[in-house]
């Protein structure tokens, strides 16, 4: 596959057996997610077909007509996209988009929903009975991936593509979804092909690994193999990380920069999800919220920002309460900066790179279009994204590189404090050690607190100074990284 004359997958071969899972590996723009997609027949917008065959029930999918591709798609081949957010349609309760395609097919009666309650306490979401009559923005992240699992299991495949559809998992969902999937291949003779940027998750799932770099096959055998003698600098780099652990300095005095009291929010007439939260964020720290999918992370970070009023409680900031969005001021808004943990709706796909970094240098600041170009081509080195993608759309960035410019985005504004949700997730090893020591640098060059979510407790511990542990919506234990995390009480 090529975009603008150049190669993004070079010559790759794969082969799949029923009943197999092969492993697709390597960090952020390798190729993974095209050759993922290439297996469907599908490319995106820009790229064509430089060569080779896609053979899927005997026949060349990249070679068939419309109508006979979207037959394929119905019956033989599923996908499972890495952001269940911009996946599914806001406009549709859950359950029917999970049985839009059996339905369609004649697999099952319509409005016959029992197949997508079997599915959803399968996959162990909350309540099944109800769980799809809810919409997309009514569950957590965690849950929208499990839901996307179950649409494509739905169908009945032979083949289902998997692309990164654990990224938003905590580590203890992660464990039962891949535990789910690997059961339903098994049982059913499914062949997978299973793309991920950790090494880790995959060698659970995988008989094989392949592993991408630059779209161009750099080692594969037996996972076992892969995991205990990798052959190559590049696959014993991606293991050497995980196996890295830095641990935080001992505590220190330090001056309150964002004091959360007592807070309590939910959505519209539903039930608290985040309940008595109280905790302080110190000028220059890092305070890592940690816990499960459905935890009330996301949510906490939501009311933080102001975008979901608290229903009791308080954040205070600068010596004074700050208000809901509408009635802070644009400094306020400027010194609180949000990343949110999906890219792909966080992003306009409708403006440039050049576009969504200037926005909030013109807006907070007022610069000329020459002070803006050159600080949008500095948030550009910062980051570590090539001047080239400087007038590219969002359609035509990796997950990583998109992850990315939502950083430097936030950075054009200059904040006091950057509110990260679950921004690694999406990154593989090698760029996510990237971005964290970016965040260290900036941490210290500006004195840049930090609110960092995530379930990843090796990332926690790596980065972070203290860390909050939520629970059904309360924190249930905080202090020092290192006490929590290697002495846990709760």
């Amino acid at each position: 596959v090529a975009a603008g004359g150049k190669s993004i997958v070079d010559h790759v071969s794969v082969r799949l057996a029923a009943g197999e899972v092969v492993g697709l590996i390597g960090e952020s723009g390798a190729g993974k997610s095209t050759l993922g997609l290439a297996a469907l027949g599908y490319l995106r917008p820009g790229c064509e077909h430089a060569g080779g065959t896609v053979e899927l029930a005997g026949q060349d999918v990249l070679r068939l007509a419309p109508e006979a591709l979207r037959r394929l798609r119905r019956t033989h081949i599923a996908y499972v996209a890495q952001s269940a957010a911009a996946s599914f349609n806001p406009a549709f309760r859950i359950a029917d988009q999970v049985l839009e395609v059996p339905h369609l097919t004649g697999r099952i009666p319509a409005h016959d929903d029992a197949l997508a309650r079997d599915l959803f306490e399968r996959l162990e979401l909350p309540d099944p009975a109800t769980f799809g009559t809810r919409y997309p923005h009514q569950v957590s992240g965690g849950q929208l991936q499990r839901a996307m699992v179950a649409m494509a299991l739905a169908s009945a495949p032979q083949v289902i593509v998997f692309d990164e559809p654990t990224t938003a998992l905590d580590v203890t969902t992660q464990i039962e979804v891949l535990r789910v999937i690997r059961d339903a291949i098994r049982s059913r003779g499914l062949a997978a092909l299973y793309i991920s940027h950790d090494l880790a998750v995959v060698s659970q799932l995988a008989d094989r690994i392949i592993v991408l770099r630059d779209g161009v096959l750099v080692e594969q055998g037996e996972t076992a193999d892969i995991v205990s003698a990798p052959q190559t600098v590049y696959v014993r780099s991606l293991i050497g990380l995980r196996r890295e652990a830095a641990v935080a300095g001992a505590a220190q005095a330090f001056a309150p920069v964002l004091e959360i009291e007592a807070l309590s929010a939910g959505y519209r007439h539903g039930p608290d999800v985040v309940r008595n939260v109280s905790l302080t964020l110190g000028a220059g720290r890092v305070l890592a919220v940690v816990g499960q999918s459905g935890s009330g992370k996301s949510t906490l970070a939501r009311a933080v920002m102001g975008l979901l009023p608290a229903r009791a409680g308080s954040v205070r900031f600068a010596g004074g309460v700050l208000p809901a969005l509408e009635g802070r001021t644009r400094d306020q808004r400027r010194r609180l900066q949000l990343v949110q943990q999906s890219p792909d709706v966080a992003l306009n796909p409708h403006q440039s790179v050049r576009e969504t970094i200037g926005r909030p240098i013109q807006l907070f600041f007022g610069c000329d279009a020459a002070e803006t170009e050159r600080r949008v081509r500095a948030l550009l080195a910062a980051t570590e994204l090539p001047d080239g993608l400087i007038d590219r759309m969002p359609v035509s960035l990796s997950g990583g590189q998109k992850q990315r410019v939502c950083i430097a985005r936030a950075l054009a504004a200059e904040p006091d404090i950057l509110v990260c949700d679950e921004i690694t997730s999406a990154l593989d090893l090698l760029v996510e050690d990237a971005i964290i020591g970016l965040l260290k640098q900036l941490q210290t060059q500006r004195s840049l607190a930090i609110i960092f979510i995530t379930h990843n407790l090796w990332l926690a511990r790596r980065f972070a100074h203290d860390v909050a542990v939520m629970h059904a919506g309360c924190v249930v234990e905080i202090g020092l990284s290192g006490d929590v995390l290697v002495r846990p009480a709760h």
